[in-house]
């Protein structure tokens, strides 16, 4: 349980410039919190977070040197005693789930109030969750879906069934053949977005790259809308 008499400590990392500005400014104007530190470099951010241990860190999930996800898995390996609380432009069921399942305290996304923001920066730091209601009912459909799925799942059985049903979309159009950035176009989602799913598929599938992964999707039974041949994808996925 935190001290109330103690002043937060914030910290914040998101690589668009004006954003970590204009955070930095609304939590200076409209709360008594400390920036610790802010940071467009999540590989700086983290070291940042192990030399000043705040108390909430905010971070941005879309970010090019390393994703919000993989600095959440950074942060929790060092053992510092954090909150971390993703602001994220994107509200992909899928993102939000990976995002608290991997240690995060709270999502809330830019688009919304600054109120929330502060809500959530005091609901985290009191050792609470934090999702606004749009979200909330959304994560918990995806988690009881996805909890169906992982209790399916045995050691031996055809590991396709352990994706997700965004790394399905993203693995669906793999197999035809379609570059990241159009993939990313089709769903909707950054190409920093496509590519952490596509490390999720190789882990998730035991490949090490796109054509083995296209190879496993065709040979264990994935099944394409495009109805694309094993010779044509794997030609593409070169």
């Amino acid at each position: 349980m935190r001290d109330f008499g103690k002043k937060l400590r914030i910290m914040l990392i998101d690589d668009n410039a004006n954003h970590l500005r204009g955070i930095k400014e609304l939590i200076s104007l409209e709360t008594n919190y400390n920036v610790v530190g802010a940071t467009r470099s999540a590989n700086l951010g983290i070291n940042l977070v192990k030399k000043y241990h705040p108390d909430v860190v905010l971070m941005d999930i879309n970010m090019p040197e390393k994703d919000g996800l993989q600095a959440i898995q950074s942060i929790v390996k060092s053992g510092v005693q954090t909150n971390i609380v993703i602001l994220s432009g994107y509200d992909d069921s899928d993102l939000i789930y990976r995002a608290m399942k991997l240690g995060a305290k709270g999502y809330v996304l830019k688009t919304m109030a600054s109120s929330k923001l502060i809500d959530a920066i005091e609901e985290v730091a009191s050792g609470k969750i934090y999702l606004p209601a749009v979200l909330s009912t959304r994560f918990f459909e995806y988690f009881q879906n996805a909890a169906k799925e992982e209790s399916k799942t045995c050691e031996g059985e055809n590991l396709l069934t352990t994706l997700t049903v965004r790394e399905n979309e993203v693995l669906e159009l793999l197999t035809e053949g379609i570059n990241y950035k159009s993939i990313a176009q089709k769903l909707i989602i950054s190409e920093t977005t496509v590519k952490t799913h596509v490390n999720n598929i190789f882990q998730k599938l035991q490949v090490n790259d796109r054509t083995n992964a296209v190879l496993y999707a065709l040979t264990h039974g994935f099944k394409s809308e495009s109805s694309v041949s094993p010779k044509s994808a794997m030609m593409s996925a070169v």
